[in-house]
């Protein structure tokens, strides 16, 4: 007599009872979430997830080994043998359908059809789809088609009719809810940010997906299909939101881009806040992201109401008015990184259309719902095992996304890409560093050119008028020590201007050739229009202040503006540096000004066009500088030499305010304390400079002159930039203070 088929459901149950994890499980965490992972009283579920912590089982091991910083999660300290039994255990309830069991042979390629005519509207697959419904790109790995079919036949979740005292009506689903407000996503994807005082009514209805019918088989057979992360997504399109011309002219109130403008200058026209009324200024509103590494160097976006914060490799999106979150989109730290993307550093993201642009620590560029957070797309710029990372916010220039790398000190070939917005088809790359055999090549002779670094860290800045896309670059490799990098050293400390559509280089102008001491030239390039004149400016690292025609890269003028500056007397004609003797890094070490810090930083910065004065920090200090030789490796920073501290040098930080006619400084704020790797600045139509002091307060001066009008003490380590947004008509001001976004506003009338 043959054997009897085993149902494939009893089989899975029969095994997993068999695993000696389950008493571990059910032990230590099915009180928190659920005997089967769904969900308990205390934590949430975790086999069905949009963003799920762990998509991998060694994630997993590592969240039981060290918990969830700021969260409920706490870390187990047991025996290897038990801790990995309970994650094989905990892993196999979200991997625990069959590939292709008895409940799923029917049809995919019918099922999928059935699918895109009945569930697309609602339900997104590989970045195709609606956003109402939760996204099923990897369903097929995480649900077993128990549950799949259990979904199907009865539906899922509720609707919520709001009629508004307006006499207007809202049918959608509630993304949260409170007694004081309600964010509702509505049948077309638009997101709703109601107060209580807007409403009338809110009644619960029927879910929007409506129970199956009939024969399943089709569309579970697809269902089924669906395991792997999206990639590419080939054939998507740019769903409505924001618009690219609403990125160049940003609507009245809206901070679309990471300085507010596309040219780089945080200077904004809103005026509600101004020198008359700032003693008024107080917090509004306070969001902390738990758990995010050291002080956040994010600058909040906000568009359509909403702001779009970051820390490393997550997005929040909140409410701008209130800080409530709508959303939550986090994926684990990398391990195994070098440099700065090893120590949790990320600037910002981009918006366009229907999508916000995230770059990772791991150097991969992700496109997430703007409204929902779910993942659209996810390409891998570079291989994050031979050293790269991505710390900076992203620039969106017409339909494309333009990011950079980071690995600037350890020996990763520097390069610029752009990406379909759309589908993360990248579109071109830029090289920073040449190729053996390029012609650029000449300005590296030795054996350092394969890791000359040159990376592109920090967010460039776009003239729709020429047509011309600018970014910075920064220092070579060996960062101290040159005698395998004999020659200028192109394109790093530079300034480069590209054709945006193809990635063609236009100018470019270096700022410091051959450069020893780490002096990225990764600081604000800034858009500048003067006197019927289009500039560029750019407070350098290296001391000096330039101004470039920024069509065709000539230099106009360039003066230092900072009195510790040693390594060269000037600015030739030819636009090269006046190199003094003696200044190079040598064994013993060499003092020389300004400091490997910089006199300047990445820091930003800001113009009023109506006076003529930039806003920027400047530091007065000096390094030490020695050299060594040192090979290349994997994972390890590529120096060539240390740095120490010029003690009697003692370190004074300055904001300046300088007459871009005249080259002057028109007045300057001395001993504003702390690093210049802390606050930058942001001016307003309102006469008033923002920024944060190293003393952990939060400042506002008087603009034409720097008299202090106003501060509110935050005991934070500032690493961010301010920017000002309206919200419900209101002026607000928000920065992130240490791991807080704090929002600054008037009282309300």
């Amino acid at each position: 007599m043959g054997k009897r088929a085993v149902p494939w459901f009893f089989a899975l149950a029969l095994s997993l009872c068999a695993q000696p994890g389950k008493p571990g499980y059910l032990a230590r965490c099915a009180g928190c979430h659920g005997e089967d992972g769904s969900g308990g009283g205390h934590g949430p579920g975790f086999v069905q997830l949009a963003t799920p912590r762990a998509t991998a089982r060694a994630q997993l091991s590592d969240i039981l080994r060290h918990g969830i910083p700021g969260t409920a999660m706490p870390a187990f300290a047991l025996p290897p043998a038990e801790l990995e039994a309970i994650a094989d255990y905990t892993w196999s309830l979200k991997t625990a359908a069959p590939a292709a069991p008895a409940a799923t042979n029917g049809d995919a390629a019918q099922g999928e059809r059935e699918f895109n005519a009945r569930c697309a509207r609602c339900h997104m697959v590989r970045g195709r789809g609606g956003v109402l419904g939760p996204d099923l790109t990897t369903v097929g790995r995480d649900r077993t088609p128990a549950q799949l079919l259990t979904a199907l036949r009865g539906g899922a979740g509720s609707s919520l009719t709001v009629k508004l005292r307006d006499g207007r009506v809202l049918r959608g689903i509630a993304r949260n809810r409170s007694p004081f407000d309600l964010q509702l996503l509505d049948a077309d994807g638009q997101l709703h940010l109601l107060r209580s005082e807007q409403m009338a009514s809110a009644l619960d209805g029927p879910s929007f997906m409506e129970p199956v019918r009939g024969d399943t088989g089709h569309l579970l057979a697809y269902l089924a299909t669906l395991r792997e992360p999206v990639g590419l997504a080939p054939g998507a399109t740019l769903g409505p939101g924001i618009p690219f011309a609403d990125i160049i002219r940003p609507r009245p109130g809206e901070w679309p881009t990471y300085n507010g403008l596309l040219s780089g200058n945080r200077f904004s026209p809103l005026a509600q806040i101004r020198r008359a009324n700032v003693s008024k200024l107080a917090p509004q509103w306070m969001f902390p992201l738990p758990g995010a590494p050291g002080s956040l160097q994010t600058t909040p976006l906000v568009v359509d109401g909403i702001m779009y914060v970051s820390s490393v490799n997550e997005v929040y999106a909140l409410d701008a008015g209130t800080g409530r979150p709508i959303w939550h989109f986090q994926r684990p730290r990398t391990k195994g990184l070098a440099g700065d993307a090893a120590s949790g550093l990320n600037r910002g993201v981009a918006v366009l259309g229907d999508r916000v642009f995230l770059a990772t620590d791991h150097a991969h560029l992700l496109a997430l719902h703007r409204a929902t957070g779910q993942l659209l797309w996810e390409v891998e710029m570079a291989d994050y095992r031979q050293n790269y990372g991505a710390t900076g916010a992203p620039l969106v220039v017409n339909d494309l996304v333009i990011a950079g790398i980071s690995g600037g000190d350890e020996g990763v070939r520097g390069f610029l890409d752009a990406y379909r917005a759309t589908t993360g088809e990248r579109v071109w790359r830029f090289w920073t560093i040449p190729a053996r055999g390029d012609k650029e090549a000449a300005t590296w002779r030795g054996n350092a050119l394969e890791h000359g670094c040159g990376t592109t860290w920090l967010t460039g800045t776009y003239d729709p008028e020429t047509r011309l896309l600018y970014w910075p670059t920064g220092n070579p490799c060996p960062d101290y020590n040159g005698d395998e990098r004999v020659g200028d050293n192109l394109y790093t400390d530079s300034v480069v201007a590209l054709d945006p559509a193809t990635g063609k280089l236009r100018w470019h102008y270096q700022f410091t050739p051959h450069d020893l001491h780490d002096w990225d030239a990764t600081e604000p390039p800034v858009l500048a229009d003067l006197d019927g004149r289009k500039l560029l400016v750019q407070a350098n690292r290296n001391g000096f202040f330039y101004t470039l025609d920024r069509v065709t890269g000539e230099l106009l003028r360039a003066k230092p503006f900072v009195r510790k500056l040693t390594w060269a007397s000037g600015i030739g004609p030819d636009g090269r540096p006046v190199l003094a003797p003696g200044q190079e890094p040598v064994a013993g070490g060499q003092r020389t000004c300004p400091s490997v810090a910089g006199a300047a930083n990445w820091t930003s910065t800001a113009f009023d066009e109506r006076s003529g004065l930039y806003y920027f920090f400047a530091h007065e200090s000096c390094t030490i500088y020695s050299k060594r030789a040192e090979p290349w490796q994997a994972g390890q920073s590529f120096y060539g030499g240390t740095t120490r501290r010029s003690a009697a040098d003692g370190g004074e930080k300055i904001l300046k305010a300088m007459d871009l006619r005249t080259g002057e400084v028109a007045w300057e704020i001395p001993n504003i304390g702390g690093s210049i790797l802390g606050s930058g600045v942001l001016a307003t139509a309102g006469g008033l400079v923002f920024y944060g002091d190293g003393r952990g307060a939060f400042v506002a001066a008087d603009a034409s002159n720097g008299k202090l009008l106003w501060h509110f003490n935050t005991g934070a380590n500032w690493r961010a930039g301010p920017m000002t947004y309206t919200a419900g008509g209101r002026q607000l001001v928000a920065v992130a203070a240490g791991n807080t976004i704090l929002a600054f506003g008037l009282p309300s009338e």
